[in-house]
This record gives C-alpha cells, sequence and structure tokens, in this order.
C-alpha cells in the first residue's frame, strides 16, 4: 500500500498581495529614479568594472595554482606514442597526496643484501599512496647477492595489494673501491673521493629515473632502522624545496645508547668559510673530523627528544641518508656535484648549490629518524675484550666454587667457636682496672741535663 500526501500552499489575501505589490513598484520606480542621476551611473559603472575585473584575476589564479595550466596542443592526427606534459603541474604541492602527485624513490644500493627485509618491511607501511611512489634502485659495486635479494623483496610486494607504481632497477658500476665496514666508509681519508664517487651515482640515477609526472624527488639509505611511515606528508607538508629530518643513531648502553648520526646537515659558519679559504681547489670539508674544525650548527646536536616536530631550521649542507626534493630542483639544474664546489661535494654541496639557486633548504631539529648502529673497528675490539672478559669472570667464578667446596670438607671452620673465646681469652690483658700505673714525667723537658749524666758517671 502506498500513500501520496499533496501540499497546498498558504492562501494568501488577496488585498496583501496588491498592497506588497504596489509598495515594491513604488521603491523600485524611486531606485530607478535615484540611479540615473549622472554621479550614480558613473559609480555604478566603476564598480561593475572592478567586480568584473576581480572575476578576471581570481579565475586566472585559480587556474594557474590550483587546477594548473589549460593549454594543451592539439595532438589529433598524431601518433598515439606521443605525450603532451605542461610542467608548471608538476611543481610540487604541500598535500600532493590529495592531488594525484607522484613521488620518485631513489634508493641507491651497495652490498646491501642484509639491509633490504628491514628496507622493504618500511617500505610497506607508508602511508602515501602506494600507486604514485614510483621506485628507481641503482645497484653498483656489489659483491653480495643485493641484486637477487631485491628481486624477490620487489615480487612479493608487487604481488600483494601494497604495490606500488613504476619500477626501475638500474646497475652501473663506478669503480668504488673503498669498503663498505663503518670504519672504512667513514675514514677520514676516503671522504674526499668516496663522496665523489657517490655523487656521480646519485646523478646517474635520479637523471634516469626522472620522469616529467614527478613532482617530488625522494632519496632513501637502505639502512634505516626506525622511520614514521608517515615520512612523505610529514616532510612534504612543510612545502619547501628542499627537506631533510634529523638523523640520529642507537648504540649499546656502554657507549651512552644513542648518538648523533648524519654531521652533513649544516649551517654555514665564519671558520667554515675561513678553512675553506685555506684549503685546495679539490678539498672536500667533511664533518666531525678533527682535521677540518668549521664550528658549525649541527642539526643533530640541536634535537630536543620533547621539542616540536614542525620547528624548522635554515640549512646551507644537507645530508644523504633522507632526503625530499621537489622535482623542479632537479630539472631547474641542480644535481649533487662530483667535484669539490666550495669545498663540497655529494650532498653536501647539493644543498649549498640548490641555496645559491635561490631554492629553500632547510631541516627539522626535533624530527627524528634512527639509523641502524655499525660498530667501528674501536667498537669490534672492545666488544671483543668484553666477550673475553665475560669468559674469565665466568671461569673465576667456577674456580671460586670448587674451591670453596674443597675448603668447606677438608676443613672444620672454628671461625665461629673463636669469636666466643676471644673475650675470655683477652679479658684478663687490661690490667688498668687492677692497680694504677704512675710514671714521673717531671724533668722530661729539661734540656740542660748534668754533664756527669751524660758521661755515663755517677
Amino acid at each position: 500500500m502506498s500513500l501520496s500526501m499533496g501540499v497546498k500552499p498558504y492562501e494568501y489575501d488577496d488585498g496583501f498581495e496588491d498592497r506588497s505589490k504596489m509598495k515594491s513598484s513604488d521603491f523600485n520606480r524611486s531606485l530607478q529614479s535615484i540611479l540615473n542621476y549622472p554621479y550614480f551611473k558613473s559609480l555604478r559603472d566603476i564598480i561593475i568594472s572592478l567586480l568584473i575585473f576581480i572575476l578576471i584575476l581570481v579565475t586566472i589564479l585559480l587556474r594557474l595554482f590550483i587546477f594548473g595550466s589549460s593549454y594543451s596542443p592539439n595532438l589529433k592526427g598524431i601518433d598515439d606514442t606521443v605525450q603532451f606534459f605542461d610542467l608548471a603541474n608538476y611543481n610540487g604541492k604541500p598535500n600532493g597526496w590529495q592531488y594525484e602527485e607522484r613521488v620518485l624513490f631513489c634508493v641507491p644500493l651497495r652490498d646491501a643484501a642484509a639491509h633490504l627485509p628491514m628496507f622493504f618491511d618500511h617500505m610497506k607501511k607508508l602511508t602515501y599512496p602506494h600507486h604514485l611512489i614510483d621506485l628507481a634502485f641503482l645497484v653498483s659495486d656489489s659483491k653480495d647477492d643485493t641484486m637477487g635479494a631485491l628481486l624477490r623483496h620487489l615480487n612479493q610486494v608487487q604481488e600483494s595489494p601494497l604495490q606500488f607504481g613504476q619500477i626501475e632497477i638500474f646497475e652501473k658500476d663506478f669503480g668504488q673501491a673503498i669498503g663498505q665496514g663503518f670504519s672504512d666508509r667513514h675514514g677520514f681519508a676516503a671522504q674526499g673521493p668516496r663522496r665523489k664517487l657517490m655523487a656521480r651515482a646519485r646523478n646517474w640515477l635520479w637523471s634516469v629515473a626522472l620522469k616529467p609526472h614527478h613532482s617530488y624527488v625522494y632519496w632513501r639509505d637502505a639502512d634505516v632502522e626506525t622511520i614514521p611511515p608517515t615520512i612523505l606528508e610529514d616532510l612534504m607538508h612543510h612545502d619547501k624545496d628542499i627537506i631533510v629530518p634529523n638523523v640520529w643513531r642507537p648504540l649499546p648502553d656502554w657507549l651512552g645508547n644513542q648518538q648523533p648520526y648524519d654531521l652533513n646537515s649544516w649551517q654555514e659558519s665564519d671558520g667554515g668559510l675561513q678553512l675553506a679559504d685555506t684549503l685546495d681547489e679539490d678539498a672536500c670539508i667533511v664533518e666531525g673530523y678533527v682535521e677540518y674544525q668549521t664550528w658549525r650548527p649541527h642539526l643533530a646536536y640541536l634535537r630536543d627528544p620533547y621539542g616540536d616536530p614542525e620547528v624548522e631550521m635554515e640549512l646551507d649542507g644537507i645530508g644523504g641518508v633522507s632526503i625530499l626534493s621537489k622535482a623542479k630542483v632537479f630539472r631547474s639544474g641542480s644535481n649533487f656535484p662530483a667535484f669539490s664546489f666550495e669545498k663540497h661535494a655529494e650532498t653536501e654541496a647539493f644543498g649549498k648549490l640548490s641555496k645559491r639557486m635561490g631554492f629553500s633548504v632547510v631541516g627539522l631539529p626535533h624530527y627524528v629518524i634512527w639509523h641502524i648502529y655499525e660498530p667501528s673497528q674501536d667498537d669490534l675490539k672492545h666488544m671483543e675484550w668484553m666477550a673475553l672478559e665475560e669468559i674469565r669472570q665466568q671461569e673465576e667464578i667456577k674456580i671460586k666454587n670448587k674451591y670453596d667446596k674443597v675448603w668447606d670438607k677438608a676443613y672444620v671452620d672454628v671461625q665461629g667457636d673463636w669469636q666466643k673465646e676471644k673475650a675470655k681469652v683477652l679479658k684478663n690483658t687490661d690490667m688498668s682496672k687492677v692497680r694504677k700505673i704512675q710514671v714521673d714525667w717531671s724533668g722530661s723537658d729539661d734540656w740542660h741535663l748534668d754533664k756527669n749524666v751524660k758521661a755515663g758517671k755517677n
């Protein structure tokens, strides 16, 4: 059964309608007569012109900053392989995930097979839409099975609902002979040549992987242990051309529990500029070494565990563990100098070069990600000593327990009996209670004794 119900309009009094119409017509005639005056006619034209101008200006701004350029060439009749990209639409917005902006995720790899399980575990947890993340890997100078491990992990993630966008793997060796151990990579003598080779690798990767539809380029090391799943959104919403987080690393308790890791993010100082003037043109200043004392403010040392993670710090040099850059920075000509640029190379020189080009370069001192702990040679020696010392102490405890057992069986412990007999044995040794002993000390302070006494005569 269906019900229908009609609503009848209110029936107004005809006399009221007539009076209302008459009053309205009188008001309109009066207003029209006022607006017909020359003064009001010219003012009305000005207001209308201003409104039209504002409307046109707002329309243009909306097209430029929100909807992008509306220009599109006529490609009818041209082969389907021809594509048109207006790069003005890929400048990178602070909320790029809402505008379907794509991120190029660049990962240089070398002997990284052991780190890939941890790396892909972080990748799966990223909250930025995975279909908007294109992955680009560069495998170079590896002695382990980095390529095989990488292919296995990529197949697993691409067969899951967490699959990413386009994936490209490049393999190219750059003749990097420096070892991958902590002391090898962070030794002072290796820094200059190592940084320049790493710069070549980074430039090679982004130059072949960057596509016209990419709005952002994100660089990440594979050996990051702890990182927020929202890292892309957290960095992106600051709307900076280049931005980096603070990077620390955990330490064993006997080394202090934690430590700043990436000292390559800093502000320039007078000391750094003076040092640069004294070096050869091919020299590369590296932070954290007594050979180069720059007295620069480092992003890592300004961390407050309870500080606001949104606080920004302007930088000159930046580290390469985690970098989010707008794609227009690279399209405009900035890169990772593989030579000494203002006495720096690679990521630190990238920061200085980009800032010289007018791009914003900032870091977040209180927003921290954690690099893995890699023991140095000194740490390994100390750890070996600690292991041997632990074994020695265990053996000492075993021997002590053995001797204690033999001692208990072979000897009778009379210590308790002796404590009881001690008081009885010694109770008569104190003669002060029996008789008083008096000593005549008179004359003991006389210095002039009889000569005969001195000579031993009576």
